[in-house]
């Protein structure tokens, strides 16, 4: 394992940490030369995941210092390698997660290379060639074009971005679960954050009947008023989780803090599904008597496949679902960082890496 091989030629401006402060400044390192099945993009805006603040930190124990990190990229095309077909220099591209895997394994020829034992993402993982992986708080990336999607032309590039990880991580869960093209379900949405809003948005445009469940009071008017749900519960209160009992036929969990998932699966009707993409630190509380006396099932996503990732880019076009921003310079990628930790942002911060202030 090293930082660079000797292919790794280009200079590249971009921001790390350093240390387990994670302080992020800025950093100049190298990229590997354009090759046969790569492209290069030019970054134009890229996310801020909570991953980049745990990765940041060193919070998981496995962050490689300098990390630059940024798994939310957006930007156009300036290289492609003589291999590819797919994309022209020009087209408007993202990336998201990953950024290896072993391309022979059953996960990877079924199309579900997201859950490939080998899978390597985009910044903090190990690349083919051995080199650490570095993401998108930086001003280009050099990818395998089997793992970048299409960006469609009628969304804006800034409000995209974030789709190329929150997105992908609720759509994936609502495809697995057929709830694209089967309409009238009633679903709940626990959290209404970076995932819940933009679940909120897939879900009406899917035709179902959303509620979203949350600890906060003063979500309703913002998830009734301004995100298009019908319906509110507050889990902090007993007759409101009663009266709701046995109402819903699917739950998507996209809470990280700790909680216990009895009172959330009394929610659902027998049959019914809860599926976790939120990542707690701790074990969640599972009591048995929800699963056994409702025949419930409950179960984890992570992100999505390439084509997952693709038809989902394609359907937002369709629909114009696009991620609630606030757009940040890279001098205050460290503020905004400090605000996530605190959850004080509607709903995702977005790096105008490229100083384009919107205007694509």
């Amino acid at each position: 394992m090293a930082q660079t091989t000797p292919n790794h030629t280009q200079t590249v401006s971009g921001w790390a940490a350093h240390d387990t402060s994670g302080n992020i400044t800025p950093y100049t390192f190298k990229r590997r030369e354009n090759g046969v099945d790569d492209v290069t993009i030019k970054i134009l805006y890229c996310g801020i995941c909570h991953t980049d603040l745990h990765q940041a930190k060193n919070d998981w124990g496995i962050t490689m210092y300098p990390v630059v990190p940024g798994h939310e990229i957006v930007g156009i095309i300036t290289k492609v390698g003589s291999n590819v077909t797919n994309f022209t220099v020009g087209d408007r591209a993202g990336v998201g997660c990953m950024a290896a895997t072993c391309l022979k394994c059953e996960h990877c020829i079924e199309g579900q290379e997201n859950y490939c034992d080998a899978v390597q993402f985009v910044y903090n993982g190990i690349f083919w060639d051995g080199s650490i992986t570095y993401g998108g708080y930086s001003e280009s990336l050099v990818a395998d074009h089997r793992y970048v999607v299409r960006v469609p032309q009628n969304l804006p590039m800034d409000a995209a971005a974030p789709l190329l990880c929150a997105g992908i991580t609720v759509f994936a869960p609502m495809k697995d679960n057929n709830l694209l093209d089967s309409p009238g379900k009633r679903i709940g949405i626990v959290g209404l954050g970076g995932l819940g809003h933009v679940a909120v948005k897939f879900a009406k445009a899917f035709g179902h009947h959303v509620t979203i469940i949350s600890t906060s009071p003063s979500k309703e008017k913002e998830a009734k008023d301004n995100l298009g749900a019908d319906d509110f519960i507050l889990s902090t209160d007993p007759k409101q989780m009663l009266l709701k009992k046995r109402n819903l036929d699917f739950i998507l969990d996209t809470v990280s803090a700790h909680h216990s998932l009895g009172p959330i699966l009394e929610l659902l009707k027998v049959n019914g599904t809860l599926v976790i993409v939120g990542a707690p630190d701790k074990p969640i509380d599972l009591p048995s008597f929800p699963l056994i006396f409702g025949k419930r099932v409950v179960k984890g996503s992570m992100i999505g496949s390439i084509k997952e990732t693709q038809d989902m880019m394609d359907l937002c076009g369709k629909h114009n679902i696009t991620c609630n921003i606030e757009v940040v310079k890279p001098d205050k990628i460290n503020e905004a960082l400090l605000r996530l930790a605190k959850n004080d942002v509607k709903y995702r911060f977005v790096i105008d890496i490229a100083g384009e202030s919107s205007k694509l």
